[in-house]
């Protein structure tokens, strides 16, 4: 047995495994915010229109992404006790389960006017919003394909590749965007189904890209051969894991997803600087998000090894780690919101004014909740790795449901705070839910695992 690794050994390690990530998702964000500025650009309808259906395909897909995030844990669990066949085993269960919920998922893509005219969206928002979904939904497919196979890549280590990979993506959607949006280089001015166009294209150029890459450098598990081939043991195993973690993505993701809504309600200028707000805070929360994959792995790795002393010490760590962070993000939405909100309108655009006005408030807000926002990303991250994942989804739905939506429309609506309002809504759901994931495991979950007798210390750096 050898000596625990130290803080600093530990910050290190979070390091080199949750830069790649964090990398990864901020690339992958930049594929968002590459349409929001150019819709943008074009004007505020489109901006309006895509803010709604990219929440609605989010929506969709990270209630689908929870079983690839199963896959996670279970990896890096198998791979620390050496069972690759059952590293194998799970990886392509994932990619069955991906598969079929993409299956059902594709016609509420498709037919997806009917239900945004019911959440009482303005009908010009519809159309456009409906028009980028029939093409930019079949991306639910290979999307779903790709987070099981990047889950499978970050719990070996692998996480270089998921960096370059998404990086490549990116600069292919922000080419074809400029070319199909406005009509650039010959190409046809589709505005808001250019956009679609250039989603689908990145999704399918992603996977292209993770699928070479795992046949080239990982040969030895075999991950696509007799891909057909049925295992009733580790698909129930992957689901049963699986489905908590997206319902809990569901109730997060869906909060923010009924916020849009709300927002809709106020009007598309309202909706238009929700939109951005999002996009800015998104991006922040890639790096909280890359720091609760690693810390994922790294308590998966743990949990494998029956290591106790390197889960709690890996688990400060990373929570230090976003916490340092968040105080970053926080000085910067406080002091500098105009010149962030005016990244995404033109100076000339007629609405910018308003568009700022509103949005600086929002920015205000999102920077609060910063802090609550990392520490349950983290302490859920912590969690996922001990696969613990069935309390964490009934805490997301009472923090989300029980109280961040009625906060949102109480504040928004009832007592009239409007945009802010909603947006404080948010805050209170997200720090509820901080202080609940991480009173489970700090407080129950660790205890039992120390209870257990497992042993500290073989090698984990």
């Amino acid at each position: 047995m050898t000596a625990p690794v130290s803080i600093p050994g530990h910050i290190r390690a979070i390091a080199t495994l949750g830069l790649p990530l964090i990398g990864g998702h901020l690339a992958q964000m930049a594929i968002g915010v590459t349409d929001t500025v150019m819709l943008g650009w074009y004007g505020v309808e489109a901006l309006a229109a895509v803010t709604l259906a990219s929440t609605y395909f989010f929506v969709i897909f990270i209630f689908g992404s929870g079983f690839a995030w199963a896959v996670m844990p279970m990896v890096a669990a198998f791979h620390a006790e050496g069972d690759e066949v059952s590293v194998r085993r799970a990886t392509r269960m994932g990619l069955w389960i991906a598969a079929i919920f993409a299956a059902l998922a594709l016609p509420a893509m498709i037919f997806a006017a009917p239900i945004l005219r019911l959440l009482g969206q303005e009908p010009e928002v519809v159309t456009l919003a409906s028009a980028y979904l029939r093409i930019a939904g079949w991306g639910i497919v290979p999307a779903l394909f790709v987070m099981v196979i990047k889950s499978y890549l970050a719990a070996l280590e692998h996480t270089q590749v998921v960096l370059w990979v998404t990086v490549l993506a990116a600069i292919c959607n922000a080419l074809v965007n400029y070319a199909l949006i406005f009509g650039n280089w010959g190409a046809p001015e589709l505005g808001v189904v250019g956009a679609a166009i250039a989603s689908l294209s990145t999704q399918i150029i992603s996977l292209v890209g993770v699928v070479i890459y795992v046949r080239r450098a990982l040969p030895e598990h075999d991950l696509f051969v007799r891909l057909w081939k049925p295992d009733g043991e580790m698909f129930g195993r992957v689901f049963t894991l699986g489905w908590p973690i997206s319902i809990t993505s569901l109730s997060e993701v869906g909060l923010f997803a009924a916020s849009a809504v709300m927002m809709g309600w106020l009007g598309t200028i309202p909706l238009a600087a929700h939109g951005i707000a999002v996009q800015l805070a998104s991006l922040t929360f890639m790096v909280h998000l890359g720091l609760s994959n690693a810390a994922t792995v790294r308590a998966g790795t743990a949990h494998g090894r029956r290591d106790a002393t390197h889960l709690a010490r890996g688990a400060a760590v990373a929570t230090a780690m976003s916490l340092v962070f968040s105080v970053m993000t926080v000085l910067a939405f406080f002091f500098y919101p105009a010149f962030f909100i005016g990244i995404f309108i033109l100076d000339g655009d007629p609405a910018r004014a308003e568009i700022l006005s509103i949005g600086v408030g929002i920015l205000f807000m999102a920077g609060l909740f910063q802090l609550v926002d990392g520490a349950q990303a983290i302490g859920l991250g912590v969690l996922r790795g001990v696969q613990d994942t069935r309390m964490p989804m009934i805490y997301a739905a009472i923090s989300y449901w029980a109280i961040g939506v009625p906060c949102s429309y109480l504040l928004g609506f009832t007592l009239g705070y409007g945009g802010i309002g909603v947006w404080g809504g948010l805050g209170i759901g997200l720090g509820v839910a901080a202080i609940l994931m991480n009173w489970r495991f700090w407080v129950t979950v660790l205890p039992r695992v120390q209870g257990d007798g497992r042993r500290g210390g073989e090698g984990l750096v």
